[in-house]
């Protein structure tokens, strides 16, 4: 679905990137022609993005957040979110080819700040932002004993007691054990009146990141950033129009420690897209 806010921030982004082609080519020639050199130092964020990798941190292995998508990973609405048609086949053609029907917020995939307000859609999130410190919040106990747990400040300030300081620029996993029912019903977890039950983030985690901390962005191993039965996507309403992002449906968290670990987030670059399926992975 594309409302016209998102038509009408598409057409403004292919404009402003027209000029900003248009500048570059103005730019060459200006050095060209021996004015002014351009200056080619990388903006502030990168640079702090690539000391990540290079200020003391050593890396084993390379870990996969990311749930294989197929037509029957669980929705949020409960309908299948993907669909795969046959264009080509290698037996009769030579080569295979897929066309895709895929509902944006499917499978493990962000949500952009345009989702839920007129602020950044995915393409246009700084590279250097999809990259940061992992800070992996564990309430699995919690989840176990109360499948509507909320990650809330009390499991902020207990991560915070004994690993440390939540670093500036973090990602902040909740890690609530939840992907491990992705095949089966429980992971929507869905009562006899539709009112699906599973973990998320408490709106009072969320205000102490924006107001107390310098995240990024947030992982959930749910469907939703908001727990299950929340009524009025809270969490939602707050982050993104705060310019954050969030990633649902992570996969994997359990297999990493509770600090220490670099997240790596490949989001959708598709002008004017609200979020879409992502490549996630942590370096350990």
């Amino acid at each position: 679905m594309c409302v016209p806010a998102c038509t009408q921030k598409i057409a403004a982004d292919v404009s402003r990137r027209s000029f900003l082609r248009r500048a570059a080519g103005v730019a060459a020639v200006t050095a060209l022609a021996g004015c002014t050199p351009v200056s080619t130092t990388p903006p502030a964020g990168s640079a702090a993005a690539a000391n990540l990798l290079t200020s003391g941190h050593t890396f084993s292995r390379i870990l996969d957040l990311t749930h294989t998508l197929a037509p029957n990973f669980p929705t949020f609405g409960g309908s299948p979110q993907l669909e795969l048609e046959t264009l080509y086949a290698l037996a009769s053609d030579g080569y295979n080819m897929y066309r895709w029907l895929l509902v944006e917020h499917t499978g493990t995939h962000m949500d952009a700040p345009f989702h839920f307000s007129d602020g950044p859609s995915a393409d246009q999130i700084p590279v250097e932002d999809l990259m940061g410190p992992l800070v992996v919040v564990d309430i699995r106990s919690k989840a176990e004993a109360d499948p509507d747990a909320q990650l809330t400040p009390d499991d902020l300030a207990a991560w915070e007691s004994e690993n440390g300081p939540i670093p500036d620029g973090a990602i902040v996993a909740m890690n609530s054990g939840w992907d491990a029912f992705v095949g089966g019903s429980k992971f929507r977890n869905a009562d006899d009146a539709g009112v699906m039950h599973f973990p998320g983030f408490h709106i009072e985690a969320i205000e102490m990141l924006l107001g107390e901390r310098n995240a990024k962005g947030i992982f959930v191993d749910t469907l939703s950033l908001d727990f299950g039965p929340s009524p009025d996507f809270a969490v939602h309403y707050r982050w993104l129009p705060a310019g954050k992002w969030g990633i649902e449906c992570v996969a994997n968290l359990s297999q990493l420690p509770a600090k220490g670990a670099i997240a790596i987030v490949g989001g959708p670059k598709i002008a004017g897209a609200t979020g879409g399926p992502s490549r996630i992975f942590a370096l350990v």
